[in-house]
């Protein structure tokens, strides 16, 4: 099943986002992500409900059912590709290609985004070390923790970075810090909502 715009494809790649990052998606955590009022998010993920693609239960965690989840990981995988190529074929740093693939994710096709997979040699991880998903739907698995769950005097390394934290790529950026960046976890200053967002593995 299909959703009927581009701002239900949002909704369901936020519900995704949550999920894949082990947080409850609420109409109040949607919201805030989407910078919309919570009543319409309300309305909005009642009709979701309605159409199978969400289950909430009332003042409950929205969560996606199989058809969500397919039509969600569908545009997060635009949305990862599209950033790997702004990046790798046309320059772009990576906290500047954010805001341009989530306007041209709803507007590419299917083949277009395969033409743009083969042409980048199938990549498994898009500029901020997030996963893509490849065409079955699958995810490559990985190891990582976030940065405030590994021993303070731990060496480990940057391995993705949440761009949905508010200018945590450019912070990151401007202390000579990106992915692949060895660093002893503790030395690393982050607010809670920012160590969320960086995922390390051991060297």
């Amino acid at each position: 099943m299909k959703p009927r715009t581009a701002q239900d494809e949002n909704y369901l790649k936020v519900i995704w986002g949550a999920e894949e990052w082990s947080r409850p998606a609420t109409v109040g955590s949607i919201a805030a992500a989407l910078s919309l009022a919570p009543s319409s998010v309300s309305e909005a993920v009642r009709k979701l409900a309605e159409s199978g693609l969400v289950q909430h239960a009332p003042y409950g965690a929205v969560a996606l059912t199989d058809a969500g989840r397919s039509v969600a990981v569908a545009v997060v995988r635009k949305h990862r590709l599209i950033e790997t190529f702004l990046v790798e074929e046309l320059g772009y740093a990576w906290d500047e290609v954010h805001e341009e693939a989530e306007v041209l994710e709803h507007a590419v096709s299917e083949r277009f985004i395969d033409a743009i997979e083969d042409r980048l040699g199938h990549p498994e991880l898009d500029p901020h070390g997030d996963p893509i998903p490849r065409r079955d739907g699958t995810l490559p698995g990985s190891g990582a923790v976030t940065i405030d769950r590994a021993p303070a005097d731990a060496e480990v390394r940057i391995v993705r970075v949440s761009d949905a934290v508010p200018g945590l790529l450019k912070r990151l950026g401007d202390r000579g810090l990106g992915l692949g960046s060895v660093v002893v976890a503790g030395s690393v200053q982050l607010a809670p909502e920012e160590a969320a967002g960086v995922l390390v593995e051991a060297t």
